[in-house]
C-alpha cells in the first residue's frame, strides 16, 4: 500500500512542476526547414540587427499579441531558467531561445498556433512568464533576479546560432548524467548538430539527480498492457523484463518487455518517468525505477550550461559545445 501511494504522489507531483523544470520541447519535425538568415559577424550599426528591431507574433492562449523580440525574450528567460544561475548560463539560454524563435519564424517545424509564431504554452512552444506573475513569484527578490534576466538579453542582443546559415532547432533540458543524448536517440531522426555529447553536472549541484519509484506489479502491468495488450505476463516481475539496449547517451534506446522490444522513450512516457536513463529493479511484487537527469537529454543542459559557467565558460563555449559544429553570429534586419 505504502509502494502504491508513493507512486502516485510522485505521478501528482509532476503535473505541477514548474515549466523552467520541466524542460520539455517540441521534438523536432521531419518537414522542418528554416530558411537561411541575414547574419554578420558583428551587430550592425544602424541598430537593425537589434532584437528591438524584430517583431513577433506571440499566442497568450486567448489572443496574438505583436512584440518586439526585445519585448519577448525576458519573458522566455525568466520562465525557462532559474534566475540564480551564473550570467553566462542565462546568456547561452537567452541565445537559444532568441534561436528557436527565429527557428520558428524561419518556417522550422509546425506550431498549433497558425496565425502565431510562437506561443506561451511550455508543450507547444517554450514558457514564458512575465513581469508582473515574476513579481509575484520572486517577491523582494524579483529586482535582483530581473536584473540578471535583462543583461542577459541586452548583453546577447540579436545574437542566433547558425548551422549552415541556418536558426537551428535550438532545445534544451534540465539535466543529464554525464552525456546529452543524441536527437535520433529521443526522436524520429537525427540532426547534425544535436549530437551525444559530455555535460559536467552532477548529483552535488543538480537537485534530485537520482529519483527512485516503485510501482507495484499490478500497477506496472496495467500502465504495460494498456498501451500493449500483446505483451505477456508469466511468472513474476523478474520474468517479464528482458534484454537493454542504451544509445550513446547512456539512456534506454530499448528494453525487452513481455516478449516484446519497447523503445526507452515510451517506456519513460508510459511510467511518467523523469528520464531514459534508468534502472529498473525487478521486485517479487513490483518494479523499482531509478532514473538519473531530468528532461529528454537533446541539446543543451540548464544544470551543464551552470556548471560550466562556474567552471568559467562563457555563453558561446557553452552553447558552441552542446551545439555541435555551429556558429553564434549577428542577425541582421
Amino acid at each position: 500500500m505504502r509502494q502504491t501511494i508513493a507512486a502516485g504522489l510522485f505521478l501528482l507531483m509532476l503535473l505541477f512542476l514548474p515549466p523552467w523544470l520541466r524542460a520539455e520541447e517540441p521534438a523536432p519535425r521531419e518537414d522542418a526547414s528554416p530558411q537561411p538568415l541575414q547574419t554578420r559577424q558583428t551587430a550592425p550599426e544602424d541598430g537593425s540587427g537589434s532584437d528591438a528591431a524584430h517583431t513577433l507574433r506571440l499566442w497568450d492562449g486567448s489572443a496574438v499579441q505583436t512584440l518586439t523580440a526585445a519585448e519577448y525574450l525576458p519573458g522566455v528567460v525568466r520562465g525557462e531558467m532559474p534566475a540564480t544561475f551564473e550570467i553566462e548560463a542565462l546568456k547561452a539560454q537567452a541565445v537559444a531561445e532568441r534561436t528557436y524563435l527565429y527557428y520558428r519564424m524561419a518556417g522550422g517545424g509546425k506550431a498549433n498556433h497558425p496565425d502565431a509564431d510562437v506561443c506561451t504554452d511550455s508543450n507547444c512552444c517554450t514558457a514564458w512568464l512575465s513581469e508582473e506573475d515574476a513579481r509575484a513569484k520572486w517577491g523582494g527578490k524579483f529586482d535582483q533576479y530581473e536584473a540578471k534576466v535583462q543583461q542577459a538579453v541586452t548583453e546577447t542582443d540579436g545574437q542566433v546560432v547558425l548551422y549552415n546559415g541556418r536558426p537551428i532547432l535550438a532545445v534544451f533540458h534540465s539535466s543529464s548524467a554525464g552525456r546529452t543524448a543524441a536527437a535520433g536517440d529521443v526522436w524520429s531522426g537525427d540532426l547534425p548538430y544535436l549530437v551525444s555529447v559530455d555535460s559536467p553536472e552532477g548529483e552535488e549541484t543538480v537537485p534530485n539527480y537520482y529519483s527512485t519509484v516503485t510501482f507495484t506489479a499490478a500497477e506496472a502491468k496495467g500502465l504495460l498492457a494498456q498501451a500493449h495488450p500483446e505483451l505477456t505476463f508469466s511468472g513474476g516481475p523478474d520474468k517479464w523484463f528482458g534484454a537493454v539496449e542504451r544509445s550513446t547517451g547512456g539512456g534506454i534506446a530499448r528494453i525487452e518487455i513481455g516478449g516484446q522490444w519497447i523503445a526507452g522513450t515510451e517506456l519513460r512516457r508510459l511510467f511518467s518517468l523523469r528520464s531514459t536513463d534508468m534502472e529498473l529493479v525487478p521486485l517479487t511484487d513490483g518494479v523499482q525505477i531509478t532514473t538519473h537527469g531530468y528532461g529528454h537529454r537533446v541539446g543543451m543542459s540548464q544544470y551543464g550550461a551552470r556548471t560550466m559557467a562556474l567552471q568559467g565558460s562563457d555563453f558561446e563555449e557553452i552553447l558552441l559545445h552542446y551545439y555541435s559544429g555551429a556558429r553564434i553570429e549577428q542577425l541582421r534586419r
